[in-house]
């Protein structure tokens, strides 16, 4: 069975984290951020974090905004969407999130790998098409027989 896909972008400023997930209605979700390593981009150098903190429970109209309308430059992020007034927490392995509400995983590491966590089948082949649309590279879905995954961090 299909859990998710990983896939590489390219090493630069953009605003990969809204292109990435346009498939997908993230203002239907409450989110999870981690708080990892990314910047916005400000006259085309690092500014401030892009996540500053680790936060729970963002509302995916705020997300969106920042992640649709900015320039930023992505490192390490950890980003876990949730249904609207569900309870919200820090899944750490695939078991704990196929028994969360926890509905969709990202993760950002080292700039350029990304991997996605999709309960959603449907969404998860939509997701699958547009990453393929959009050309990126190395792109692949993770399955039962091929998660070597441990940690559903970016630690």
């Amino acid at each position: 069975m299909n859990r998710g896909i990983s896939f590489e972008i390219p090493n630069s400023y953009g605003n990969h984290l809204g292109e990435i997930l346009k498939p997908i209605d993230i203002t239907t979700f409450s989110w999870f951020i981690g708080g990892e390593e990314s910047y916005f981009i400000v006259d085309d150098t690092l500014g401030g974090s892009l996540f500053p903190d680790m936060v729970t429970g963002i509302d995916g109209e705020d997300l969106k905004k920042i992640i649709d309308y900015n320039k930023y430059y992505l490192i390490f992020a950890n980003l876990k969407a949730y249904p609207k007034g569900a309870n919200i927490i820090d899944v750490m392995s695939y078991e704990e999130y196929i028994a969360s509400e926890c509905q969709i995983i990202l993760l950002v590491i080292d700039s350029v790998y990304i991997t996605v966590y999709c309960k959603d089948l449907e969404k998860l082949k939509d997701l699958y098409d547009h990453i393929k649309r959009k050309g990126y590279k190395s792109l692949e879905y993770i399955t039962d027989e091929n998660d070597t995954r441990t940690r559903l961090s970016v630690w």
